[in-house]
């Protein structure tokens, strides 16, 4: 029987030993801890020199390379020359491999999971080749290695500032203080810089070990990527939150080992030096062992996916939502206003509010800030398309500083141009401008709200309803999915825009997905509104008048889909017996904190919740972007919803939702009015078709006019 030792630097509460067979061998496997004594580490290793067939190096490494630079661990070399017999090592190597394979593995198995994660490494220089692969998925790195090595308080960002650092160039070096005034105030300064650095990453890179002295602050949340975690370290991180634990290292009779354990059993094994083994003898070895790299969630699954979505100021008063601003809007005069609204159009991008607390049904998280661009819809429209776009991807880099994974478009921003495909081909991430959710949410809150009124009679099976439905403004992006989505739900569909040839094609589109719907086209609203039971508004008049909603059929139930609302709480205060609802606004799943964005608590525009599901759902993708949204992307992000427990919220008008008993008396009021209206055209009708003569004519035609005023 051989026998095999690892003499490590951790801990001996670690200790274990066992026998097992190996590649045809039998082994005595043994790991004795020296508690950070490297003295008694170098007595083990002269000791075992002549007994073991091969000794592994715990805690250290022998050497490691940085750009095409190799060190020499000083520790290791010590250590490495005690040994005269035996074969000595660190498995640097065959840890490298492990932990590279069990990160690529869990960005597959989990499907995008390091996608602009935020991740800290406690040392870049050991782990990086590591560090190399993770920049595939991210480059939101940091380096830990001057806190660590010079207890220095700074990290380094770039793997550049890290090949830096090794070679002693970089400015970092001039900072390390005499070990006289290395303690106390200093000391603490760093580790206070350190703990700041975990709380804010998402991922952290670490021998575990070195996170004993961390707690609850500084873990929870956390993905931590380490080796060789037993057991009772595993508990430990469970207790302090911790939420994936991805490790490389294999089992082996229920004992977990470490690189420099399993190398040492291969050399001792097969009877080779350490530099006679060859990658292609690891790759059949560890395809031999039949393990995967460990991904581990402590607490349960509890992955956290990353967004980020673009707001902005619908008018003047949104700036006097700021106290001061308020007070000095009320002593000065409109110029002032006026001018500070030109100014913000120029403002840098900044974070507005945090989002916490969504939760999916699936168990997956998202969290996501929301980040303001100071531009008016008015001042977006009188700059060209790249003054914006240039602030759309200011806002795209934070938002990558920030680890968010995809980043979604809001009210004006998303039709600036070419609706979003500029910045989607600039932007340092995903893009979405959320119309399909948009589009979608609007049909779903009309036909709502078409049941709720009980005005038109139910459709039987998957029949058309009975009714005329308007969209103005259907060759937009929201607007011509409106029309799609409209023809195939009602009789007749009518569509309204200034551009005629848009139409047109528009027209012929829909008709060759529904040959039998029922499609009228105009270039102005008021022509056909007064016969429409539903219409849907999705313009960028930016609170330009696009209809008389005193034409409108008492009853009819108007979307609102456009920010700024095409129908203002004035006009909406005009016909009472009219239901006027801004669009599908969303039930967000789980207990959402974030600042007020005008909308009652959890509940979301549907733009931001399509943002909200894409991220929930992984799918870190340009999904919405330009003026042609595809039909089978809005049927794809309505059942994402509902995967992840997005619900419609309660109908809501300008003066916030609707109870039962307030839609209950806009139709006792819309029966009331049709009544009337009905009286009056029957009076015409009589006065019509009376028999009278050609010098009572005009009188007739006079009372006509007066029935059609009353209506």
């Amino acid at each position: 029987m051989k026998h095999v030792v690892s003499i490590s630097l951790g801990s001996s509460n670690q200790d274990f030993d066992f026998v097992t067979t190996f590649l045809g061998e039998k082994l005595h496997v043994r790991r004795i801890g020296t508690n950070g004594s490297t003295l008694a580490a170098v007595k083990l290793v002269k000791e075992w020199d002549k007994k073991a067939a091969a000794i592994g190096l715990g805690v250290l490494k022998d050497h490691y390379k940085v750009g095409s630079r190799r060190f020499i661990a000083k520790d290791s070399a010590r250590l490495m020359a005690a040994a005269h017999t035996a074969p000595v090592t660190t498995g640097g190597r065959l840890g490298d491999i492990f932990q590279e394979w069990a990160v690529r593995h869990a960005q597959t198995q989990l499907g995008n999971f390091f996608n602009n994660a935020r991740v800290l490494f406690f040392s870049g220089l050991t782990d990086y080749k590591l560090a190399l692969s993770m920049a595939e998925y991210t480059t939101n790195l940091q380096f830990a290695d001057p806190l660590m090595q010079l207890g220095v308080p700074k990290l380094l960002g770039t793997l550049d500032a890290l090949n830096l650092y090794s070679t002693g160039a970089h400015y970092v070096k001039d900072w390390s203080l005499p070990s006289a005034i290395g303690t106390g105030p200093v000391k603490e300064w760093t580790r206070f810089v350190l703990r700041k650095a975990m709380q804010k990453a998402s991922v952290i890179v670490a021998p575990v070990h070195e996170l004993d002295d961390f707690g609850l602050e500084e873990l929870a949340g956390k993905t931590i990527i380490t080796s060789t975690v037993n057991d009772e370290r595993m508990a430990m991180l469970r207790d302090k939150g911790v939420a994936t634990v991805i490790d490389g290292s294999p089992c082996m009779q229920g004992h977990v080992l470490g690189a420099q354990l399993l190398d040492a059993m291969i050399l001792a094994a097969t009877g080779k030096q350490p530099r006679d083994i060859l990658e292609d003898d690891y790759l059949e070895i560890i395809t031999g062992l039949q393990q995967e790299p460990r991904i581990v969630h402590p607490n349960g699954n509890q992955r956290v996916n990353r967004f980020a979505f673009v707001i902005h100021p619908l008018s003047q008063e949104y700036f006097k939502k700021v106290k001061p601003i308020e007070l000095l809007s009320q002593v000065s005069p409109p110029v002032m206003m006026n001018s500070l609204e030109k100014i913000m159009a120029y403002a840098p991008p900044f974070v507005y509010s945090k989002v916490t607390g969504i939760e999916s049904p699936t168990g997956v998280k998202a969290e996501g800030w929301l980040i303001s661009v100071g531009g008016t819809p008015k001042e977006i429209m009188r700059h060209d398309p790249e003054f914006t776009y240039r602030r759309l991807l200011d806002a795209a880099a934070m938002a990558k500083r920030l680890g968010a994974q995809i980043m979604g478009l809001g009210a004006f921003t998303k039709v600036v141009g070419d609706a979003g495909v500029t910045v989607a081909k600039r932007a340092p991430l995903p893009i979405t401008t959320g119309n399909s959710y948009s589009a979608s949410g609007a049909l779903w809150a009309a036909h709502d709200a078409l049941l709720r009124m009980r005005l038109l009679p139910k459709p039987k099976g998957k029949e058309r309803v009975q009714c005329k439905g308007m969209v103005v403004g259907a060759t937009g992006a929201i607007g011509s999915v409106c029309a799609r989505l409209m023809a195939r739900a009602v009789e007749e569909v009518y569509m309204v825009s200034p551009e005629t040839a848009k139409l047109l094609e528009l027209k012929e589109s829909i008709l060759k997905e529904s040959p039998d719907a029922k499609i009228f086209l105009s270039a102005q609203a008021d022509k056909d509104i007064a016969d429409m039971d539903m219409i849907v508004t999705a313009t960028s008049g930016a609170g330009k008048k696009v209809l008389d909603i005193m034409n409108v059929k008492p009853g009819c139930v108007i979307t609102d889909v456009a920010r700024p609302l095409d129908l203002p709480a004035s006009e909406v205060a005009k016909r009472p017996d009219v239901l006027v609802i801004e669009s599908g606004e969303i039930q967000l799943p789980g207990e959402v904190k974030m600042k007020n964005i005008g909308l009652p608590k959890g509940l979301a525009y549907a733009c931001l919740a399509e943002t909200i599901v894409l991220a929930l759902e992984g799918r870190f993708e340009n999904f919405t972007v330009g003026r042609a949204i595809e039909w089978e992307k809005v049927r794809e992000i309505y059942q994402l919803g509902l995967k992840h427990g997005m619900k419609l919220a309660a109908i809501s008008g300008v003066n916030g939702p609707f109870s039962d008993e307030d839609i209950a008396h806009v139709r006792e009021l819309a029966l009331v009015a049709r009544a009337e209206q009905a009286v009056g055209t029957a009076k015409a009708r009589a006065t019509t078709v009376k028999p009278v003569s050609a010098k009572k004519a005009a009188p007739a035609k006079k009372r006509v006019s007066a029935a059609d005023a009353q209506q």
